[in-house]
């Protein structure tokens, strides 16, 4: 086994652990408090990692960086919302629809080029999707579970503007509107709603931040290891380890249609980002670029 699949392993061991931290601190703290100390420990150390690599603010392009930091934030507010209210499992399953959403959202806004074989996979990813919300089985589950997708749906806005962005801006200056704008927006939105933490909730809230980052080093250093292909392909073990972490503290047993579902959507998610271009080496930088943003997204 080789570095970029070991780092791959670990950065989803290291995410799955973020993710029991985020169910943990949300039995007594509201989301968008979650999502402000989450995001305002990043800034800071992303400033710092800007200022040991005398990174320099760019003066152009500053509407799309802000846009790249709204999805990034609404994606961390959705998904965190739905990690409170679900089992892990289905929520970290919703989540990896974001591919579905990326190449949609690249046909319909960039306007590339799909293969044939990718409308077949669409269509098993929407399916797979709704045997884990079950809609037929109306509950306040099923809320929870849409913003779930709502969720992948903001993370692959952030990778599509990701892709013009990188073209023009240092990484760390893309992750740092990302954690800015969800420190406002988070910040605002927990004015009326803000719970002093306590205890042991001060823990969770900090160790959320830092082995958020850790966990981004991981995923970063696998990809300049390793085939984007690979690691996409690999992180999926992510949803074993946020299966185990469910069952072993909060005795979450998926049911036959998470398993379905989430067995649909992961096969059929890994094809479409193994996709082969139809005619174009854009669709290929398209790919690795919808990829590689994963780790900016988290």
């Amino acid at each position: 086994m080789n570095n970029g699949v070991l780092l791959t392993i670990g950065s989803a061991f290291i995410f799955s652990i973020m993710n029991a931290l985020v169910k943990a601190a949300s039995d007594t703290i509201p989301t968008a408090e979650i999502v402000f100390f989450r995001s305002i420990i990043g800034t800071v150390l992303i400033l710092l990692l800007m200022k040991h690599s005398r990174i320099r603010f760019s003066s152009k392009g500053i509407p799309l960086l802000v846009l790249r930091g709204v999805f990034g934030a609404l994606y961390l507010l959705a998904f965190v919302y739905t990690l409170a209210n679900i089992p892990m499992a289905d929520a970290v399953i919703l989540a990896y629809l974001s591919p579905f959403f990326v190449i949609v959202f690249s046909r319909l806004i960039l306007k590339d080029k799909l293969p044939p074989r990718s409308a077949l996979l669409l269509l098993a990813v929407l399916t797979g999707a709704g045997l884990i919300i079950n809609p037929l089985d109306y509950e306040s589950y099923n809320l929870f579970a849409l913003a779930g997708v709502a969720s992948a749906a903001f993370a692959a806005g952030a990778s599509i503007t990701i892709k013009q962005l990188s073209q023009r801006h240092h990484t760390y200056e893309i992750v740092f509107y990302f954690l800015f704008v969800a420190t406002l927006i988070s910040a605002i939105l927990m004015a009326d709603n803000f719970v002093m933490p306590q205890g042991i909730a001060w823990l969770y809230l900090i160790a959320i931040g830092v082995v958020s980052l850790l966990g981004q080093i991981f995923l970063t250093q696998a990809f300049s290891h390793e085939n984007a292909a690979v690691v996409a392909v690999t992180r999926y073990i992510g949803i074993v380890f946020n299966i185990l972490w469910g069952l072993m503290f909060w005795q979450e047993i998926p049911d036959s249609l998470t398993i379905a579902g989430g067995v649909i959507i992961v096969i059929a998610s890994i094809l479409l980002s193994n996709r082969k271009p139809v005619a174009e080496k854009a669709d290929i930088d398209e790919v690795k670029g919808s990829q590689q943003e994963k780790a900016t997204v988290r």
